[in-house]
C-alpha cells in the first residue's frame, strides 16, 4: 500500500494560511496599518479602489526596510517582533506572527518600495501569487509604501465570495476607525477612488473621536478614568441619549490594540441599568493598560479577542468606573462622588478615615413591574418567518377576526401601569401594545392614500452636522429627498443646510429623523430606501403605548386595528399583543 500522507507545496500552504488571515479587503488594510505602526510612522496614508478589489495601497513615514529584510518580511515566520517562545506572553507589538505579509503576497499582486532613513535608494520588490518576480535597487522616499492589487486574482472562487462595494468598504472604514482611535498622537488619511474620506490630525482622543464621528457627539461624551496601579482605564461614554439601536461606537482597546468582547461589553451595559430603554446600546470608547503578560492576543487569527488573566476583576473595574462616571455627571444616582464604594470592596482600597461606613437603605421601585410577565413569557412560543406570518393574517382572509361586530364596545378595557392594556373578550384576555397597533394602523392608512409629498417652509434654516460616514450616505440618497419634501444642501464640507421639510414632520423632529435616516448600512436600491423610510415616517406618526391614556382612545385604535384582521406581528417580527394564559394563572393561586 503505497503511503498517502504527503508535504503540501508552498504556495498551496500559503493559500491555506491565507484563508485565516485574509477574509477580505479590511483584513489587509488592518495588517498593513498595524505594521506601519510598528515601524514607528508618525504619518499614514491608505489609499483604496473598489472598496479595496483592484487596490489597497498604505504609505508610511517609518524606519524603512532594507534590502534583506524586505525580502525577507514575505517568508512565513519570518518576523522582527518575537524572538523567543517567552516574548508571546509579553507582546507590545501589532502585528508578531510572520504570517500577514506571506499570506497578503500569496493571494494579490503586491508591489513594496522602502527605503531606511539616511540610506542612498531603497529597494521594490514586486510579487505575485507567493512568487518573487524580481526585486531591484529604486529612489523612493523613506519609510514603505506597499501595493496590493487585484485581491484574490488567483482564487476566483474566493473572489466571488466578497460582497458589494458598499459592504466592503464598510468594513474597511471600521478598520481605520479601529486603528485610528487607538493611536491620537498619529496622523491619518483615507481615500477612496481618489476622494478624501478621513484626515486625521494628531491630538487627543476626544479630538480623534468627535473628528471621525462628528462635532453633534461631542456634548454627550463624558470623561471616564481610574487607575489601580496594576490597570489603568480612560475614555468616554456617552450620555444615554446617544445610545442607539444599532452597534457602531462601542469601543474597547487594550494597550493600544482594539478588541472585542460581548462579556465585557456587558458591564456597561449593566453600568447603565435603568436608564436607558430595552434595545439601546450605549456609545463607549475605553482603553485599557495593564502588563502585556497578563493578556494573551495570540487567540483569534485575526487577534480582535483577547483573554485576562483577571477577566472578572477587568469586568468589576469597568461596570464600576462608568457607573461612577455617570453620577459624577449627574446621569445616575450616587452617593459618593469621589470613590466608587464597589470598587472599595472588589479591589481592597482603604475607605476615607476611620469612620464605620453605613450603607443608606434604598428603595427601589420598578413602575414597568408585572406579576405575570414571566409567566407570560414562557407562554410565548419562538415564532419563525415573523414577517410572513405577519403578512399572512393580514391577507388571508379565513383568518380575519373582527372584535366588533356589534356598534355597542362591549369589552372591559383596562390600562395597565408599564402602559399596556388588558381586553377581556368572551373567554379570552389580552395583553395589548396600543403603540405597536397603532403603528400598523397608521402603515396601513398611509399605503391606501396617496402622498402628495407637500413640504413646508422652516422659518430658519436647520443645520446638520454630519460625520464622514454619513457625508457618504448623504450622496447616495439626496436624489430621492426633494420628491419627498425635503429642500436640503450641503452648506459646508460636513454641513448640510435643511431649509424645508415634509409636512407632517415638525421642527423638533427633524434632525433626529434625518439621523435615524443615516442609521442603516447602505442603501443598495431605491425600493430599500423608499422601505426604509417609509418604516420610519410611520413610526414618527404613530404613538407609543405611553401615549394612551383615555379609554376612548385606546377603544378607537383596537376597533381600527381589529378592522385590519386583528394581525399577532408587526413586519418586522414584534407582537402587537398576547393571550393570557389563564388557566395558568388559576393555578398561582
Amino acid at each position: 500500500m503505497s503511503d498517502i500522507i504527503q508535504l503540501l507545496p508552498d504556495h498551496v500552504a500559503n493559500q491555506i494560511a491565507a484563508g485565516e488571515v485574509v477574509q477580505r479587503p479590511a483584513s489587509i488594510v488592518k495588517e498593513l496599518l498595524e505594521n506601519a505602526i510598528d515601524a514607528g510612522a508618525t504619518s499614514i496614508e491608505l489609499m483604496v479602489r473598489e472598496a479595496g478589489r483592484n487596490l489597497i495601497q498604505v504609505v508610511d513615514n517609518g524606519v524603512g526596510m532594507s534590502e534583506t529584510d524586505a525580502r525577507m518580511a514575505f517568508e512565513r515566520h519570518a518576523t522582527s517582533k518575537i524572538k523567543s517562545t517567552e516574548d508571546i506572553f509579553r507582546i507590545s507589538t501589532k502585528g508578531f506572527r510572520g504570517e500577514a505579509l506571506a499570506s497578503i503576497a500569496a493571494v494579490a499582486q503586491v508591489d513594496l518600495k522602502t527605503k531606511k532613513e539616511g540610506a542612498e535608494v531603497g529597494t521594490n520588490i514586486y510579487i505575485e501569487g507567493g512568487g518573487l518576480q524580481f526585486q531591484e535597487p529604486v529612489q523612493t522616499m523613506a519609510g514603505s509604501n506597499f501595493s496590493v492589487k487585484n485581491l484574490f486574482y488567483n482564487v476566483p472562487a474566493r473572489r466571488k465570495f466578497l460582497k458589494n462595494n458598499n459592504v466592503e468598504f464598510r468594513h474597511i472604514i471600521d478598520e481605520f476607525h479601529r486603528v485610528a482611535l487607538a493611536h491620537e498622537k498619529l496622523e491619518f488619511s483615507l481615500f477612496h477612488d481618489d476622494d478624501q474620506i478621513f484626515k486625521l490630525r494628531k491630538g487627543t482622543q476626544l479630538q480623534r473621536i468627535v473628528e471621525i464621528f462628528g462635532r453633534k457627539l461631542h456634548p454627550l461624551l463624558i470623561p471616564v478614568k481610574e487607575d489601580l496601579g496594576w490597570v489603568k482605564m480612560e475614555g468616554y461614554v456617552a450620555k444615554p441619549e446617544g445610545a442607539k439601536k444599532v452597534r457602531g461606537e462601542q469601543f474597547f482597546f487594550v494597550n493600544g490594540r482594539f478588541f472585542k468582547s460581548p462579556y465585557l461589553n456587558k458591564a456597561v451595559q449593566e453600568a447603565f441599568e435603568g436608564l436607558l430603554l430595552p434595545g439601546l446600546i450605549p456609545a463607549f470608547f475605553l482603553y485599557l493598560e495593564l502588563d502585556p503578560e497578563k493578556i494573551d492576543v495570540n487567540i483569534h487569527p485575526q487577534k480582535t479577542e483577547v483573554k485576562f488573566e483577571d477577566e472578572h476583576l477587568i469586568f468589576a473595574l469597568i461596570r464600576s468606573t462608568v457607573k461612577k462616571a455617570l453620577g459624577i455627571y449627574n446621569i445616575a444616582p450616587s452617593l459618593d462622588f469621589d470613590r466608587d464604594p464597589k470598587m472599595d470592596q472588589m479591589f481592597g482600597a482603604p475607605s476615607k478615615g476611620n469612620s464605620p461606613s453605613f450603607k443608606i437603605p434604598e428603595i427601589q421601585v420598578d413602575r414597568s413591574y408585572n406579576p405575570f410577565l414571566e409567566e407570560i413569557q414562557e407562554a410565548t412560543t419562538e415564532v419563525e418567518n415573523l414577517a410572513e406570518q405577519y403578512h399572512h393574517s393580514i391577507e388571508a382572509a379565513p383568518s380575519k377576526i373582527n372584535l366588533f361586530e356589534d356598534e355597542e364596545f362591549d369589552e372591559d378595557l383596562m390600562r395597565l401601569p408599564n402602559g399596556y392594556w388588558l381586553l377581556n373578550k368572551g373567554e379570552k384576555t389580552l395583553m395589548l401594545d396600543l403603540g405597536r397597533m397603532h403603528r400598523l394602523v397608521v402603515a396601513e392608512k398611509n399605503k391606501n392614500k396617496k402622498r402628495e409629498n407637500v413640504s413646508h417652509s422652516l422659518l430658519f434654516s436647520l443645520e446638520y452636522h454630519m460625520n464622514e460616514i454619513e457625508k457618504n450616505k448623504y450622496k447616495s440618497i439626496k436624489k430621492h429627498l426633494p420628491a419627498l419634501g425635503f429642500d436640503i444642501k450641503v452648506a459646508h464640507e460636513t454641513v448640510l443646510r435643511i431649509d424645508a421639510v415634509p409636512s407632517g414632520l415638525k421642527e423638533t423632529q427633524v434632525m433626529k429623523f434625518i439621523e435615524e435616516l443615516f442609521e442603516i448600512m447602505e442603501y443598495r436600491t431605491e425600493e430599500q430606501f423608499m422601505d426604509f423610510y417609509n418604516q420610519k415616517w410611520n413610526k414618527l406618526q404613530s404613538k407609543s403605548r405611553f401615549d394612551f391614556i383615555y379609554k376612548t382612545d385606546a377603544e378607537q385604535v383596537i376597533r381600527d386595528f381589529s378592522d385590519l384582521g386583528f394581525p399577532t406581528y408587526l413586519p418586522d417580527g414584534k407582537r402587537c399583543f398576547i393571550e393570557l394564559p389563564l388557566e395558568d394563572l388559576k393555578n398561582k393561586f
